[in-house]
């Protein structure tokens, strides 16, 4: 488990910084994650990738008790988290962020990271960050399976990292104006880090600390996503 961090962002700093939650089927979960962000100050980009179920209806109703704190965007269908998090970047720029993180929906990653991972980018330090879970926390087959998509991602982009997988990540404005998000699925955590690295954007890892339950657990990088990733590097490697 990280150690609690002692840095604290300033409340300016907190009111130019975005957070962008990509939400699909999270009724049951995702409120008390926008809620905690934005007693603490944030701004949030909440963006429903087409939901069947009430996630819409619990953005709103949140939305409602953070008016000032809170914008929604939403996809008519399920377009999957690349997707999403392209919509949520494209709506940033229209709010003139500072910082931008960029955050899980469903609970498996604590509020309270969020000054651990912006603390490298208003230092100075880096200009992007790379939230990374232990491994020796993580279910054995997400360890096994984030491993391989280390590996793979060190084979075809080159950039040795911790955690090629995780959902928590931040970068400056400046940043996010030079990389290129073009990936529909869970490629994009493996596509932001080739886009850094490509863009001679220096970043850093953070430990974070991740909660795992039974829904966390079943969602992700699978086996299958993993194929698919793969010939998705492999297309990427021969063709771009």
């Amino acid at each position: 488990m990280a150690a609690k961090s002692e840095f604290k962002v300033s409340m300016e700093d907190r009111k130019q910084t975005y957070v962008i939650i990509p939400a699909y089927n999270e009724e049951t979960r995702v409120r008390p994650v926008i809620e905690a962000i934005a007693d603490m100050g944030f701004k949030i980009i909440l963006v429903n990738d087409g939901s069947s179920d009430g996630t819409l209806d619990v953005l709103k109703d949140v939305q409602m008790k953070y008016p000032e704190n809170i914008f929604i965007y939403s996809h008519v269908i399920n377009r999957g988290v690349g997707l999403a998090m392209q919509t949520g970047f494209e709506a940033v720029l229209k709010h003139n962020p500072k910082y931008i993180v960029n955050i899980d929906a469903d609970g498996q990653h604590s509020v309270d990271d969020l000054e651990r991972v912006l603390e490298p980018l208003i230092a100075g330090r880096a200009e992007a960050v790379i939230g990374v879970r232990s491994l020796s926390d993580m279910p054995k087959s997400k360890n096994f399976g984030n491993s391989v998509m280390n590996i793979l991602t060190h084979i075809f982009y080159g950039v040795n990292v911790s955690d090629s997988q995780t959902g928590f990540r931040a970068l400056t404005r400046s940043a996010l104006d030079k990389i290129s998000i073009n990936a529909q699925g869970y490629l994009i955590s493996s596509e932001f880090i080739r886009e850094i690295n490509d863009n001679n954007i220096p970043f850093e890892e953070v430990t974070i600390e991740t909660i795992y339950t039974p829904e966390t657990q079943a969602k992700g990088t699978n086996y299958k996503v993993g194929i698919k990733i793969l010939f998705t590097m492999i297309r990427h490697k021969l063709f771009d």
